[in-house]
């Protein structure tokens, strides 16, 4: 293989794996999306904010980190994605600072708006986060309404920009495709499922936790119904051939099968990652006395997602299609930053063990007992 493309897969690599990390970190935002129905008392609200609040950095910090990488390795999707669809985007980064704000002020002293407002902005976080995130990672596989004309760099009359936006929407119309809501639901169902499985790990509150349990087969039923919709889509669907030779697009019959069947590693990586999330939720179901199950759940999130990631874009697949123009659709090769750009990051990620050392560190300092009611409630608790 040659050494640029090697390079360039190198990076999806990474860009899928923290993509991965994100939506697992997401429990942050599915715990959230329940305040006010899985917490029924002030204290036990107070008990779930305390727990994702030790967290929340972690998943804003991995979004910054998603959007960098994207950015440094294939610039012309930030340009195209996040400059056209600004609408999609910046709904999803308000939530987010949404929260930030929350997690700041909601017990401040003079606080005007009352820590139920505050608290309501994690709830709203809590749903738009997840679902919109989905809706967009759906959109590798549905496409998006944009245009690519790289001749407008030497044009004397052109405006420089190479990529627009095809209509007015500016991302919103993903919304409009019944495919990308089922898996912004996906993941929306997913997040709570994770946020439960962690509130059962962090939490000791007897009443509380065997609420959780119970909650957790309603959600899981709703993730079922929307993950295995899209997946069964998903093979059958028409995916977004490349010619390696030409560059020409296509559209090929059962394309995202027929990686998988031809990639056997990333289907592998795809169907451990379901069989872990499925484990750690059945295990937590199924044991009155089993707390675990957020760490194969995690696992098998990151894994799934990668595993999904990887056929959206290996193989020779156009990973951001355009419905406007098929041959605008955004591959691996006409996307990505120079090569020596791409050579010299490869030299930093390797400074990313260290990075997931640390946070396993800062994790395992966090939670060396769980959070309880006198916890949350003592005079002395300087959090949230």
């Amino acid at each position: 293989m040659d050494n640029y493309i090697f390079l360039q897969h190198y990076w999806w690599v990474i860009v899928a794996l923290l993509a991965g990390i994100l939506v697992f970190l997401l429990f942050v935002q599915g715990g959230n999306s329940m305040l006010f129905s899985l917490g029924k008392t002030e204290e036990e609200k107070k008990l779930m904010v305390n727990s994702t609040g030790r967290k929340w950095e972690f998943t804003f910090t991995t979004l910054v980190t998603f959007g960098g990488g994207f950015f440094a390795s294939f610039p012309l999707f930030y340009s195209t994605s996040f400059g056209g669809a600004y609408w999609l985007w910046m709904i999803i980064l308000f939530s987010f600072v949404m929260q930030a704000v929350s997690y700041e002020f909601q017990n401040k002293a003079g606080n005007l708006l009352g820590a139920k407002v505050y608290q309501g902005f994690l709830v709203v976080n809590g749903i738009l986060g997840p679902v919109l995130l989905g809706g967009a990672v759906a959109t590798f596989f549905n496409g998006s309404n944009f245009l690519v004309d790289k001749g407008n760099i030497l044009s004397d009359t052109g405006s420089g920009v190479i990529s627009h936006w095809a209509n007015a929407s500016h991302g919103l119309d993903a919304l409009l495709d019944p495919w990308n809501v089922a898996l912004g639901l996906a993941v929306f169902f997913l997040a709570r499922i994770l946020g439960i499985l962690y509130f059962i790990n962090n939490i000791h509150h007897k009443e509380f936790i065997d609420r959780c349990r119970k909650r957790l087969v309603s959600n899981t039923a709703c993730f079922l119904v929307f993950f295995l919709a899209f997946a069964v889509y998903l093979l059958i669907k028409e995916g977004y051939a490349v010619d390696p030779e030409t560059g020409i697009i296509s559209l090929e019959k059962y394309k995202y099968l027929t990686n998988f069947l031809e990639m056997p590693l990333v289907l592998a990586i795809f169907l451990i990652g379901v069989v872990l999330v499925l484990f750690g939720i059945i295990a937590t179901i199924l044991k009155s006395n089993y707390t675990k199950g957020i760490w194969f759940a995690g696992l098998g999130t990151v894994l799934t997602v990668l595993g999904l990631l990887l056929v959206a874009a290996f193989n020779n697949t156009a990973y951001y299609p355009s419905n406007a123009d098929l041959q605008s659709s955004l591959t691996l090769a006409n996307s990505c930053s120079s090569k020596f750009t791409l050579k010299v990051m490869t030299y930093v990620s390797f400074l990313v063990p260290f990075v997931i050392a640390y946070i396993y560190y800062a994790w395992k300092s966090i939670d060396v007992k769980k959070i309880t009611v006198e916890e949350v409630t003592s005079k002395k608790n300087t959090t949230y």
